[in-house]
C-alpha cells in the first residue's frame, strides 16, 4: 500500500495526474488538494459559488513500473546530525463522526437514516485487508477510524504523542495512509497535528533501518515508502502555505536528483530511471505549487527545461504533458499560447487516428475560453460518447449549457447523470453546480436539494466537504 492513488475516486485533480505511466485497469489519482479550474475562465459576472469547467481527466500514477530491488526503491541517506526521533500518536479518541448521518439527522428525520448503508470499522478484519476493503468501499472515515486501532496496536494511539516507539514498514505505512486520508476528508486541522511528529522532511534516526539494526540484520535506508515522504513535503499546500511546500519539495527534488546521479555513477540504468521518474513525480507537485502561487514562469522552465527533455519520453507522454500545459495557458487566459500546446499534442498523435478524449476536452476547453458555449457543449457531447461516465465532462457540459443560457437543460443534463450513475455523478462539482442552479432556478430550492441529501446519504459513504457547502444548506434548518 505504498501508493494509494488506487483507491481515490473523483479527487480534486492534479494538472500532472494523467502524466505518469498507469497500472492496467486502474483509473484514479491520490489525493491532494489542488486546483481543477481556473476561475478566470468564466468572467460573465455570474457569482454563485458554480464551480467552473474542469480541465483534466484523473489517472493513476506510480513511481515508472520500473523493476528494480529493494535497496534501490529505499534508498535513503541516514542524515549526519541527530535529529529528534520521531514520536506520533493518535490526536482524536474514539471514531471520526459521520457528517452525512449528522445532516440527515438534522435537515431530514431518523427514518431516512435507517437507508444509511455503508461500511463500518466493526464490518470489516481488524487488518491491512479490512483497510483496503474500506478504502476500496471509499469509506474513508471508516478506513481513518480503523488506521487509529491499528495504529493503537503499535503504541502510538490516542494520548501517546511524544512518546518513544519502534517503527516499521507497516507501522510508517499506516501513518501514511491515515495522514493521506485526513488529506482527502479535508480534516486539515487533525491532519496538522498529527503529521507534525514526522518534521518537515520524515528524515528522524528512528525512520531507518540502520537505527534497528538488530531488527533487520543490517539493511539500510528508509522505512518510510516514498510517498510518505512526498506527502510530507505537500502538507503546507493544505494548510494554505504553498511557498513553504514548495522550498520542501525543491530540497525533495535536489535529494532525487543526487540519488539517481549516485545509480548513474554505478552504471546501474534501471535504478537511475527509477529516481528519474521519482523525480519528476516531485516536479509534478512543484507545478501544482507554482501554479497556486502564479508563478507561471517556473511552470515553463519546468515543463519546457526538464520534464519534456527526457529521453524516454513515449510520444503519448508528451502529448500528455503539451496537453496539461495547454490547459495551464488557458487557466492563465493565454488562449493563443493554450492553441499553440494543444496543436503540438494533436501532432503527436497517431497519424490518421480520429480525435480521442484528450482532442476533444482541449478543443472544448478552447471554445469555453472563446465563450463559445453552443460549440463547447457539442464538443464535450461527442467527448462523452467516448466516456460515457466522465463526470468532469458532464460538469463541464452543465457549465456551458447555463452560460448559455439554458439552465433547466443544465438541472435536466445533472439530473439524469445521477440518476444513471449516483456512486460516481455525486461528486462535489456536480452537487455544488447542482445545488447553485436550483437556487437560480426557484426561491424554493430547498425540497430539490434535501431530495439529493437523500441520493448522498444512500449512494456516498463520504464527501471531501461539508453537506452545507456542498448543498447549500443552513446548518441547523
Amino acid at each position: 500500500m505504498s501508493n494509494l492513488s488506487e483507491y481515490f475516486a473523483n479527487d480534486p485533480p492534479s494538472f500532472f495526474d494523467e502524466l505518469t505511466p498507469t497500472k492496467p485497469n486502474t483509473k484514479e489519482q491520490e489525493p491532494e488538494p489542488r486546483p481543477s479550474g481556473g476561475s478566470t475562465m468564466l468572467s460573465s459576472g455570474f457569482t454563485g459559488g458554480f464551480q467552473p469547467p474542469e480541465y483534466v481527466e484523473i489517472t493513476e500514477t506510480d513511481d515508472g513500473g520500473i523493476k528494480v530491488s529493494e535497496d534501490v526503491r529505499n534508498f535513503w541517506e541516514l542524515p549526519s546530525e541527530q535529529n529528534k526521533l520521531i514520536m506520533p500518536g493518535i490526536h482524536i479518541q474514539g471514531d471520526l463522526p459521520d457528517p452525512i448521518a449528522i445532516a440527515v439527522s438534522q435537515h431530514l428525520d431518523e427514518a431516512e437514516l435507517q437507508h444509511r448503508k455503508i461500511l463500518c470499522v466493526d464490518d470489516v478484519t481488524q487488518d491491512e485487508r479490512g483497510l483496503k476493503m474500506l478504502i476500496h468501499a471509499s469509506c474513508f472515515r471508516s478506513a481513518v477510524n480503523l488506521s487509529g486501532r491499528l495504529l493503537t496496536i503499535y503504541g502510538q494511539g490516542y494520548g501517546r504523542s511524544g512518546q518513544p516507539a519502534k517503527h516499521s514498514p507497516h507501522s510508517l505505512q499506516l501513518w501514511f495512509t491515515r495522514l493521506a486520508l485526513l488529506a482527502k476528508l479535508g480534516e486539515y486541522e487533525l491532519l496538522q497535528a498529527e503529521a507534525e511528529p514526522f518534521g518537515s522532511h520524515l528524515n528522524g534516526p528512528d525512520v531507518f533501518f540502520e537505527h534497528y539494526p538488530e531488527m533487520y540484520n543490517g539493511k539500510t535506508g528508509s522505512i518510510a515508502c516514498f510517498s510518505f515522504r512526498l506527502l510530507i513535503a505537500e502538507l503546507p499546500t493544505y494548510l494554505g502555505k504553498p511557498h513553504l511546500a514548495l522550498d520542501r519539495l525543491s530540497e525533495l527534488y535536489v535529494t532525487c536528483k543526487e540519488i539517481r546521479e549516485h545509480f548513474i555513477a554505478l552504471n546501474d540504468s534501471p535504478a537511475g530511471e527509477f529516481w528519474l521518474i521519482r523525480g519528476e513525480m516531485v516536479l509534478h507537485s512543484i507545478v501544482n505549487c507554482a501554479l497556486m502561487m502564479k508563478k507561471f514562469s517556473m511552470i515553463d522552465d519546468i515543463i519546457s527545461g526538464i520534464l519534456l527533455t527526457r529521453s524516454s519520453l513515449t510520444k503519448d507522454e508528451q502529448r500528455s504533458l503539451y496537453s496539461a500545459w495547454g490547459r495551464i495557458y488557458l487557466q492563465i487566459g493565454d488562449i493563443f499560447g493554450a492553441e499553440q500546446k494543444f496543436a503540438v499534442a494533436r501532432r503527436l498523435r497517431e497519424m490518421n487516428s480520429n480525435p480521442d478524449l484528450r482532442d476533444l476536452v482541449d478543443k472544448g476547453l478552447i471554445a469555453v475560453a472563446k465563450n463559445d458555449f453552443p460549440e463547447a457543449y457539442l464538443i464535450f457531447q461527442k467527448a462523452l460518447h467516448l466516456d460515457s461516465g466522465n463526470t468532469m465532462i458532464l460538469n463541464n457540459m452543465g457549465v456551458c449549457l447555463l452560460y448559455a443560457g439554458k439552465l433547466k437543460d443544465a438541472i435536466t443534463l445533472y439530473e439524469r447523470a445521477i440518476n444513471l450513475n449516483p456512486q460516481k455523478s455525486l461528486n462535489e462539482s456536480l452537487l455544488v453546480n447542482l445545488s447553485t442552479l436550483y437556487e437560480l432556478e426557484s426561491n424554493n430550492s430547498k425540497t430539490k436539494k434535501l431530495n439529493l441529501l437523500r441520493l448522498i446519504n444512500r449512494f456516498k459513504p463520504d464527501l471531501n466537504i461539508s453537506i452545507e457547502i456542498c448543498l447549500k444548506l443552513q446548518a441547523g434548518n
